[in-house]
């Protein structure tokens, strides 16, 4: 499911380069396209977020491994435990804030200026992107603390 999520992250940011590519091609021909900032503004939010459960289970979040290179299995277990729960703990702040964000936007019918988007349309896959990192991150706990103890 994640590996999937992060696909359709990656699609939509093709998307994106697709919409600034007729954006940029239609300045030239005098055919602007309208509210391709607007469209890049969401389409890069959601894609960033849907790729953050992928790489907490895939272990590919950027790390400084100076410190930690020769340190033993059972010590670099605690630590990837560690950045699981901060990880798990900021996903949690970061839904709840999200989640109250989306109603205000919602709330007070926000909207882009040349569209007319609603601005709580781009909260929803976020939303879902962080209720999977929320599970990501309770998986590599799981495995780290399995690691802790072995």
């Amino acid at each position: 499911m994640v590996t999937l999520w992060a696909l359709l992250g990656g699609v939509l940011l093709l998307g994106v380069v697709a919409i600034n590519v007729v954006s940029v091609l239609g300045v030239i021909v005098r055919h602007p396209f309208p509210g391709d900032f607007e469209l890049t503004e969401i389409g890069v939010a959601v894609a960033v977020f849907a790729f953050l459960p992928y790489c907490q289970l895939m272990d590919a979040n950027v790390t400084a491994d100076i410190f930690t290179a020769r340190a033993p299995a059972p010590v670099l277990a605690a630590l990837r435990a560690l950045a699981s729960f901060v990880a798990f703990g900021f996903a949690c702040i970061l839904a709840w804030r999200m989640y109250l964000g989306m109603l205000d936007q919602k709330e007070y019918d926000y909207t882009t200026a040349i569209l007319q988007v609603p601005i709580w349309w781009g909260f929803v896959p976020i939303l879902l992107s962080l209720a999977l990192l929320i599970a990501a991150a309770l998986v590599t706990l799981i495995e780290s603390l399995r690691g802790v103890r072995a």
